[in-house]
C-alpha cells in the first residue's frame, strides 16, 4: 500500500469513538503507516490499537501508549480529540472550563516533546476557545493549528439539499463561519443548488429558520437521535484537515483558524473563517456576506471574545498583550 507519508501521526484520545474512528479513516486513506495512539485510558487505546491490527493494514506500524513523551516524542502531525464529550442537554460552551484545562496540557506537551510538529487539529468543544488555548501554550505558528469547524457548513449543505431535492454534492457554498456554537454564522448568499442561486427556489422565511435552526442544533439532533456525539463526521473531516497538512488534496471547507486581522476587524481568537489547509499551513481570507450575514458574523465575534476573556479570567492563558510571553509566534 502507498502512503501519502511516512511520518508520524499522533491522535491523542484515541481510545475514545472519535480517536478510533480517526485511526480507522487515516489507515484506509493511506496517510501514513506510522500512528501512535494516545490515550490516559489503558483499556480503551489498548483495545483500539488491537483493533486495528486486526484489521491488518498493509504495511501498518501502530503503536499506542498511555505515556504522553513516548507519544509526542517525534510527532509531526497531531489530532486531538482528547476532551470530554458533549452529552444531551449540554451546549459546547458548557465544556468550557475543564477542557479549556485539558488544551493547555496538551500544548504545553507539544512544546515539550515535539516543537517541530508540522500540523495540528483540535476537535474537542468549545472548539474556537481549547484550540486557542493550545496555540498558546504550544508556541506554534498561527498556520499550524487549526481547529474543526466544517461540520456546521455540511449540515447546512445536507439540509439545504433534503430541502431542493438535490443530492448533497449538488449544493455547493454552503458555509458558516465565526463560533462553532450556537451562535455561528449562517452565510447562504452564494450558495448554488445545482448550479443555480438558493434565490430561485424561494425558500419561505420559517422554512429557512428551520434549516438555519437544524444546522445550529446539528449536533444536539445527533445526540438525542444516537445518545451520544458525533464521532464519525468529526473524525473524517479531521482526517481530511491533516491529509491536506500532509500534502494530499487541499481541503476547502471551512477551519478554525487563529484571526489578528485589522483589515477583518477580528482579533486574537480562533474562529471559522474562508481558509484553505495545505502543505504549507491554513490560509484564510476575509468573508463576504449580506448586511445581514456579516452583523451574524460580528454577534459571532463578539461571543468568542467573550468565551476567550472567560479563560483568561480563569488563569487558564494570560492576558492577550502577555500571548508573546507564551507564544513568541503570536
Amino acid at each position: 500500500m502507498k502512503y501519502l507519508t511516512n511520518e508520524k501521526l499522533l491522535i491523542v484520545g484515541a481510545g475514545g469513538a472519535i480517536g478510533s474512528n480517526v485511526a480507522q479513516s487515516a489507515l484506509m486513506l493511506g496517510l501514513t503507516p506510522n500512528i501512535c495512539l494516545y490515550d490516559i485510558f489503558e483499556p480503551g487505546v489498548h483495545g483500539v490499537a488491537e483493533e486495528m491490527c486486526h484489521c491488518a493494514f498493509e504495511g501498518a506500524n501502530i503503536t499506542w501508549t498511555t505515556d504522553p513523551e513516548t507519544a509526542f516524542t517525534d510527532a509531526k502531525y497531531i489530532i486531538s480529540s482528547g476532551g470530554a464529550p458533549r452529552k444531551e442537554g449540554m451546549t459546547r460552551e458548557d465544556l468550557l472550563k475543564g477542557n479549556c484545562q485539558i488544551a493547555a496540557e496538551f500544548g504545553d506537551l507539544i512544546k515539550k516533546y515535539c516543537p517541530d510538529v508540522k500540523h495540528v487539529v483540535v476537535i474537542f468543544n468549545p472548539a474556537d476557545v481549547t484550540a486557542l488555548t493550545a496555540l498558546i501554550h504550544s508556541g506554534l505558528k498561527a498556520d499550524q493549528l487549526t481547529s474543526l469547524a466544517a461540520l456546521d457548513s455540511t449540515r447546512l449543505q445536507e439540509a439545504i439539499a433534503a430541502y431542493c431535492g438535490v443530492p448533497q454534492s449538488k449544493v455547493e457554498n454552503a458555509r458558516t463561519y465565526g463560533g462553532h456554537g450556537e451562535a455561528m454564522a449562517v452565510f447562504a448568499s452564494k450558495i448554488t443548488v445545482d448550479g443555480k442561486p438558493l434565490a430561485d427556489f424561494q425558500i419561505p422565511a420559517d422554512k429557512w429558520e428551520e434549516i438555519k435552526h437544524d444546522t445550529v442544533q446539528g449536533g444536539s439532533k445527533i445526540i438525542k437521535l444516537r445518545g451520544r456525539s458525533s464521532f464519525q463526521s468529526p473524525a473524517y473531516q479531521a482526517v481530511k484537515m491533516i491529509e491536506a497538512a500532509m500534502g494530499g488534496a487541499e481541503f476547502y471547507w471551512p477551519a478554525g483558524c487563529y484571526v489578528n486581522c485589522d483589515k477583518c476587524g477580528y482579533k486574537n481568537v480562533m474562529m471559522a473563517m474562508p481558509t484553505t489547509i495545505d502543505a504549507s499551513g491554513v490560509h484564510f481570507t476575509a468573508p463576504a456576506g449580506t448586511e445581514a450575514e456579516m452583523a451574524d458574523l460580528n454577534a459571532s465575534y463578539e461571543h468568542l471574545c467573550k468565551m476567550r476573556d472567560e479563560i483568561i479570567s480563569l488563569g487558564i492563558i494570560p492576558a492577550v498583550e502577555d500571548w508573546g510571553t507564551m507564544n513568541p509566534n503570536l
